[in-house]
């Protein structure tokens, strides 16, 4: 039997990178997903990979309204909301001394309020159906520090925490909601690429970051959809609050 038969899946940023991992990964395991993504072609691209097991839909995740509408529509669309992955995110380097409020407020805006605006979402639209998994995408960043990454730090340290917040409030109000926060480190999509494309010398600073890795390799977005699978199965039911590691030993030194 697929682990996610049943399942009903809403993942954010889901056109490209992780997200479409994920979508691809829910797919294979018996789930229907909805790929909301702001750029509402490329998740319509997809959608048409994947076939009758995926819609696409246009979500700005910084769009309280935005939300509101998009989770009716699934639910409409599907009969339901079982799992949503707030995946959406953006990346900045910048020390403290170089960040500006404005490249501060728009990688907090994108990061933390919009998991909190897909989590408040969700919630909402799960607790009265049985309840369901909530998965939100942090970061390594989100456990320990980069002097170049300070707004990044401090939005997925946020929703480190922050995930831990409505886990409990879900399990004390009794929603059967689980909500789990997953960390990645650095992987080969087009954030960290379109980063190191900023730098002097883009392929010495992938090898160097390759090499801080004990496995002596980058994970791929597979292994982090591998995670999200998990957490959205039955499986994990026992499971809330947790923070789920996937970085090849990054933070173990």
């Amino acid at each position: 039997m697929a682990r996610l038969d049943n399942k009903i899946a809403l993942v954010s940023g889901g056109a490209r990178g992780l997200g479409a991992a994920t979508c691809h990964a829910f797919v294979r395991e018996g789930a229907r997903v909805a790929i909301a993504d702001i750029d509402l072609a490329a998740a319509q691209k997809l959608a048409g990979e994947i076939g009758a097991s995926a819609k696409a839909y246009a979500l700005d995740v910084t769009d309280e309204g935005a939300w509101d509408r998009v989770v009716a529509q699934v639910v409409a669309d599907f009969g339901g909301l079982t799992t949503l992955v707030n995946n959406a995110g953006i990346g900045h380097l910048a020390s403290v001394e170089d960040c500006t409020f404005e490249q501060w407020r728009a990688v907090l805006a994108v990061n933390l309020d919009g998991v909190f605006l897909g989590t408040r979402a969700g919630i909402r639209a799960m607790k009265s159906r049985g309840g369901g998994s909530i998965i939100n995408i942090s970061s390594v960043y989100g456990i320990v520090g980069s002097e170049l990454t300070a707004a990044y730090n401090a939005s997925k340290g946020g929703v480190r925490n922050f995930t831990k917040s409505a886990a409990l409030h879900c399990a004390k109000s009794g929603y059967e909601i689980r909500i789990n926060s997953v960390h990645p480190s650095f992987i080969l999509t087009d954030m960290v690429t379109g980063a190191a494309g900023k730098l002097a010398d883009p392929q010495a600073f992938l090898t160097a970051l390759i090499e801080r890795h004990p496995l002596g390799r980058l994970c791929e977005p597979a292994d982090v959809a591998h995670a999200c699978v998990y957490l959205a199965s039955d499986e994990t039911r026992n499971q809330t609050g947790i923070e789920l590691v996937v970085d090849a030993g990054y933070i173990a030194q």
